[in-house]
C-alpha cells in the first residue's frame, strides 16, 4: 500500500500499527466514523449525516483537526458500484487518485482496489467486511493491511462489529487504508448482511491477536 498517497507524511506507518474503528451511528451505512491510536488518541473521523452528502454518495475523512485528507464518491452510473478517491476536499473537474470496484455484480466477490500515477498500483480485498474479516492484498499477494474484530484486551471479548482494529504493515498509508474502510462500509450492501446472518458465520481472533 504506497505510503504518502494522500500526501500526508504523518500518516505513513513506520512500523506495524493497529487503529481502532468506530462505526459512529447504526441508521445508514457510512454515517460515521472515529479511528484511535494504541493510546487512544483520535486520527480520523468522518461525519455524513448531512442528508446531502448522502444524496451525494460522497464521504470525507478528516484528521483530528478536521481537516479534509480524502474525498470518496460513488462513480454513476456503476454497475459494478464503483468509488473514486480524491485528494483533499474534491472540486469539480479534479482527477481521482484511485478507484474501487467488485470484482462481479453477482453475489459475493472480491474488491478490487486500482491506484492512478505513474507507476500505478493495483490492490485485492479479500474477505468478508460484513463479518470485519477482511485483508488487503498488494500485487504480489503481499498482505498490507487486514480489517478484523476488535478483542477486548482485559476480558479477551470479541467487542461487536461497530469497534473493529485496522491493522497496517509499515510503509503504508493509513489515510488512504481509513478511505478503503469507507468505500467498503458503502458497497455493503443489504443481501451481504443477510447472507451473513444466515450462513451465522463466526469470526473467532487468532491466538497471537494482539491488538490495542
Amino acid at each position: 500500500m504506497r505510503g504518502g498517497l494522500v500526501g500526508e507524511d504523518e500518516f505513513v506507518c513506520t512500523e506495524e500499527t493497529h487503529l481502532t474503528v468506530l462505526k459512529t451511528s447504526l441508521f445508514f451505512a457510512g454515517d460515521g466514523f472515529t479511528a484511535y491510536d494504541c493510546k487512544g488518541q483520535l486520527v480520523f473521523r468522518v461525519d455524513s449525516y448531512s442528508p446531502v452528502a448522502r444524496d451525494k454518495g460522497e464521504l470525507v475523512l478528516m484528521d483530528a483537526h478536521g481537516r479534509c485528507l480524502l474525498t470518496v464518491r460513488r462513480k454513476r452510473p456503476s454497475l459494478h458500484q464503483r468509488w473514486e478517491g480524491f485528494k483533499g476536499e474534491r472540486a469539480d473537474g479534479q482527477k481521482p487518485i484511485f478507484s474501487v470496484r467488485r470484482s462481479s455484480i453477482i453475489g459475493r466477490s472480491d474488491v478490487t482496489v486500482e491506484v492512478y500515477g505513474s507507476p500505478g498500483e493495483e490492490y485485492l480485498v479479500e474477505g468478508s467486511f460484513v463479518q470485519r474479516c477482511c485483508t488487503v492484498f498488494n500485487a504480489n499477494r503481499e498482505s498490507v493491511a487486514e480489517i478484523r474484530r476488535k478483542v477486548d484486551a482485559s476480558t479477551q471479548v470479541t467487542l461487536g462489529k461497530d469497534v473493529f482494529s485496522l491493522c497496517l504493515k509499515p510503509g503504508s498509508d493509513s489515510a488512504f487504508a481509513m478511505g478503503l474502510v469507507l468505500v467498503l462500509d458503502q458497497i455493503t450492501s443489504d443481501e451481504d448482511v443477510k447472507d451473513a446472518v444466515q450462513d451465522g458465520a463466526e469470526v473467532h481472533p487468532a491466538p497471537d491477536d494482539q491488538l490495542p
